[in-house]
């Protein structure tokens, strides 16, 4: 899943982590986030953008997750799901192009 970080500042990547994570156990618990598989595999601070590998099962769960986050950095932010791929090389492309 790609993602793009809507912000004054530009928030490291494990913020973007960290505040994936919070979301998600907000909404569903530690033991959803565990089943989730969360993983930030990428990130680049000057694109804002992010690659963040998830278990396909989870793959609702997350992006209603992500949608709930406002705040990274101590900015007020907005992270949106951009692509969703079934394959790192594909968001890769993406990415490039």
């Amino acid at each position: 899943m790609l993602l793009r970080v809507e912000s004054e500042a530009s928030p490291a990547g494990k913020d973007l982590a960290e505040a994936v994570w919070t979301a998600v156990t907000k909404l569903y618990g530690e033991v959803g986030a565990s089943q989730a598989g969360l993983s930030l595999v990428d990130y680049d601070e000057e694109r804002k953008t992010g690659v963040l590998r998830v278990s396909l099962g989870s793959l609702q769960q997350v992006r209603a997750s992500i949608a709930t986050i406002t705040f990274l950095s101590g900015k007020d932010a907005a992270v949106n799901v951009s692509t969703i791929s079934g394959t790192l090389r594909t968001i890769r492309k993406k990415i490039e192009s």
